[in-house]
């Protein structure tokens, strides 16, 4: 159960990419974000890591937003600050949800080693 608690971050930045790709109409980028968690029931090592990259990736997928509607708001002299700080957020809780893999609790799920205890067993 101690696993299920850390990966919330993990799930919810794989939910706000799924609604943000489904804001732009981009299905097929909604459904694999919407799935990307489910890569976790692989209990291999590069499991976590494919998690992650994802998550670096959509981090970077939220700056790039971040740039097109600042500069769409000040091209049209829309308030913009506040949608930054809002999506810079976003940005920094997406790429601090790739994080939670580095805990020893999390990597010895995903050690590959079929000895060493799962699911908060350890400590």
């Amino acid at each position: 159960m101690q696993v299920f608690w850390r990966l919330i971050p993990v799930l919810l930045s794989a939910m706000l990419m799924a609604a943000h790709f489904s804001r732009a109409g981009t299905t097929v980028l909604m459904l694999l974000s919407l799935a990307l968690p489910l890569v976790l029931l692989i209990r291999q090592p590069w499991a976590p890591r494919l998690v992650q990259l994802a998550l670096l990736i959509a981090g970077f997928e939220w700056l790039r937003t971040l740039w097109q509607i600042a500069v769409r708001r000040m091209e049209s002299g829309q308030p913009w600050l506040r949608m930054a700080l809002i999506l810079g957020v976003v940005t920094l809780f997406t790429w601090a949800s790739a994080l939670v893999f580095r805990s020893p609790v999390m990597r010895t799920v995903w050690s590959g080693d079929e000895s060493a205890p799962a699911d908060g067993e350890a400590g």
